[in-house]
């Protein structure tokens, strides 16, 4: 009270506008933004793929009067849509610049496919043919799931001494980690080569399994694998 008088003094408006007020709580469950929304609201289900496994699983009849979350919006029903697409143009927006992310993984997707496409005119037989990914987003998804690595390295102390232990990784961090990757080795690159370009290499490389990317997928895989003599320290 003695607060809300001293705030009136300084600031000359009457108590009632200056009560100090509890700070509010804001939840996040599973959303990619911090809500107001209680915990028994649920994710909304817009891309048609899930709506039609819930049809076949009958567990839309069980949710269709459960409160929803609304979606961002960027969540749309398109089938342009592609959340790993989405999560890309994220990470590599700086200062809230979304429409700069979004031309540039654009611009990348452009130069993987001329490559490709020439490629595949250069190719002689129909089976080399047939082995040439045309779609960008497919790449971009192989890339991604050769990048992800499946251990990390967590620094427990014991005796004084800081200990690289090795243990599983969640399916959530192994993805941020490839994508943190991707993107690390593409700024790797010299003044002179644009972004595009450098992301269009590097997503090329890590879906044909090689590039600097894996080597260091497969660098933290060997560095596991010689510090798993640490691993009991997990439970201690």
């Amino acid at each position: 009270m003695n607060l809300s008088k001293n705030i009136a003094l300084i600031c000359k408006l009457p108590s009632h506008l200056t009560k100090v007020r509890p700070a509010v709580i804001v939840q996040t469950r599973f959303y990619p933004r911090p809500t107001s929304f209680p915990d028994y609201f649920q994710n909304p289900v817009f891309r048609k793929e899930d709506q039609a496994t819930l049809v076949e699983s009958n567990e839309l009849s069980r949710i269709a009067t459960v409160p929803v979350k609304p979606p961002t919006v960027a969540e749309t029903s398109s089938v342009y849509y592609d959340p790993l697409v989405n999560k890309v143009i994220n990470h590599v927006m700086k200062m809230g610049n979304k429409k700069l992310a979004r031309s540039l993984v654009e611009k990348a997707f452009e130069n993987i496919k001329r490559t490709q496409i020439e490629r595949y005119h250069l190719a002689k037989t129909p089976e080399e043919k047939a082995k040439i990914e045309l779609n960008p987003r497919d790449i971009l998804h192989k890339a991604v799931e050769n990048s992800k690595p499946l251990l990390q390295l967590l620094p427990i102390k014991r005796g004084g001494i800081t200990y690289q232990v090795p243990g599983p990784i969640t399916e959530k961090r192994s993805l941020f980690m490839a994508i943190k990757w991707l993107l690390e080795a593409t700024n790797d690159k010299e003044r002179t080569v644009h972004f595009p370009e450098q992301f269009a290499w590097e997503l090329l490389d890590a879906a044909n399994n090689t590039g600097k990317v894996v080597k260091r997928k497969q660098d933290l895989h060997r560095l596991c694998e010689a510090n798993r003599a640490y691993a009991h320290y997990r439970w201690q």
